[in-house]
């Protein structure tokens, strides 16, 4: 649907290249006079994509909206802060009774649309530069980062405008486009991007988009619209580049020491100090961020109830499984179970240096696997997993359907790493899982109570009156 012109206001593109604010309208222009000025040499674009990165890093996306609208809304965390007072907004993203007036999904929504913009100029800009070595990673970087954009506002919001062109008029047009459209464009522009993209990095370059990582999401992408094939096409990519492999103990994979390992296909950088660049997952998610406590106000998230004894109970035939108590959970000083993976000493409160990985290796196997379905090949990248844990293989004998084993693989490989809500909605099942689920059954939540989408921010409704359509509530 082709919404109606509507005016923004026209922002230097210096601001393009700052931080990120929350003020911020979607697809703001910008100044054509700047932009002309700007982006000429690799040092001016390596600035720009720098910007984009940034945002993808920021807290109205990685850093912690993310953490909010995909984890806190599945069963692995639930609101820990009560349903009063600033803790509303989080009691209602656990309870699927959010109101599209909160904050909470217009500084996302709006973060997402300022990493669109920042790339999408690049994207407009990219001939300026004569050396086409470095204008080929940068496009390939630009359009992966614009993908995973767009990937998160398909899964959190299904209809949204597709914008692929620099804004640089006060007047822009804004399609509202289904969700399959979005995935559509995303995986063209992947097939694209891993094409462009170099297999790996050095020095500090180190954390920027390599070929796996636009593979790994157009993987993701490509089982998201539902075409198993071509999915597995691009994961086996991954695979057959010889650039992965799984780390021997899953405790080698966390800690600060092993960031950037060879099970790293892309995660994002983060750095303490005082600098703005720090990462907030120990705060979220152990007692050492400084705050008070787990989540402390910032986003007070507790593990669901029994989730650390479904970690740590014999699964099939796991008796030795690390990703229960001591791999993945530990408990504090004061009796309480927190995610071990998120240990750190941050600098300050919401100032660590954890990175957040995006796409694991063990991941890519899991994803192949359910691409291929049932099978031989798919059972043996699943015991892959699993042996690197420590865990016993399975097979078509063992107990369960093949989905409800893989889906069940995932959520004890990735607790906590933003992957459950995205997994419940593309194997079909959040709805009978979520409102299965204990907190939610005694809170008197039925199936139909369990929305599949977020509301709208009102502002973008607002904004194009008669246009814009809403989601359900």
């Amino acid at each position: 649907m082709k919404l109606r012109t509507r005016a923004i206001l026209t922002l230097p593109v210096v601001f393009l290249l700052s931080a990120c604010s929350e003020d911020f309208t979607l697809l703001s222009p910008i100044s054509e006079r700047n932009v002309e000025a700007f982006y000429q040499t690799p040092t001016d674009f390596d600035v720009a994509i720098n910007g984009a990165y940034a945002t993808l890093a920021s807290n109205g996306a990685y850093n912690r909206s993310y953490v909010l609208l995909h984890e806190m809304r599945s069963d692995n965390t639930m609101n820990g802060g009560g349903a009063t007072g600033l803790a509303e907004v989080f009691h209602r993203i656990a309870h699927f009774s959010e109101l599209s007036t909160q904050e909470e999904l217009s500084v996302p929504w709006t973060t997402a649309y300022q990493g669109i913009a920042r790339t999408n100029l690049i994207l407009d800009r990219i001939d300026n530069l004569e050396d086409q070595n470095v204008a080929s990673r940068i496009r390939g970087e630009a359009l992966f980062i614009r993908s995973l954009f767009y990937y998160h506002l398909g899964v959190l919001w299904g209809n949204v405008p597709l914008q692929l062109e620099a804004v640089t008029s006060p007047n822009v047009e804004v399609n509202q486009v289904s969700a399959d459209v979005v995935y559509t464009q995303i995986a063209e522009d992947l097939e694209t991007a891993q094409g462009l993209l170099p297999a790996s990095y050095s020095g500090a370059d180190v954390g920027r988009a390599t070929s796996g990582a636009a593979n790994a999401l157009l993987g993701l992408v490509y089982l998201t619209n539902g075409q198993s094939a071509p999915a597995a096409d691009a994961l086996r990519r991954v695979v057959s580049s010889g650039q992965y492999s799984l780390v021997p103990n899953y405790a080698d994979l966390w800690g600060v020491a092993n960031e950037n390992n060879a099970e790293s296909v892309f995660e994002l950088q983060y750095k303490a100090g005082g600098t703005g660049t720090g990462s907030q997952f120990t705060d979220y998610y152990t007692p050492f961020g400084g705050s008070g406590g787990v989540g402390a106000g910032n986003a007070p998230q507790v593990l669901s109830p029994g989730i650390d004894e479904i970690h740590s109970m014999q699964y099939m035939m796991a008796e030795n499984d690390a990703r229960g108590m001591g791999g993945t959970f530990a408990v504090s000083d004061e009796g309480n179970v927190y995610v071990k993976k998120w240990e750190s000493i941050p600098f300050a409160q919401a100032d660590a240096d954890n990175n957040f990985p995006v796409f694991r290796y063990a991941d890519v196997l899991l994803m192949l696997a359910e691409a291929l379905g049932e099978g031989g090949e798919a059972y043996g990248l699943i015991n892959q997993v699993r042996a690197r844990a420590g865990a016993s293989p399975i097979d078509a004998g063992t107990p369960g359907t093949f989905q409800e084993k893989l889906l069940f693989e995932r959520q004890l490989e990735f607790i906590t790493e933003g992957k459950r809500w995205a997994d419940l909605l593309r194997f079909g099942v959040a709805q009978p899982v979520m409102s299965s689920f204990e907190p939610l059954r005694a809170a008197g939540l039925s199936a139909g109570d369990i929305r599949l989408v977020y509301p709208i921010p009102q502002r973008e409704i607002d904004v194009s009156p008669g246009e814009m359509v809403q989601n359900p509530g």
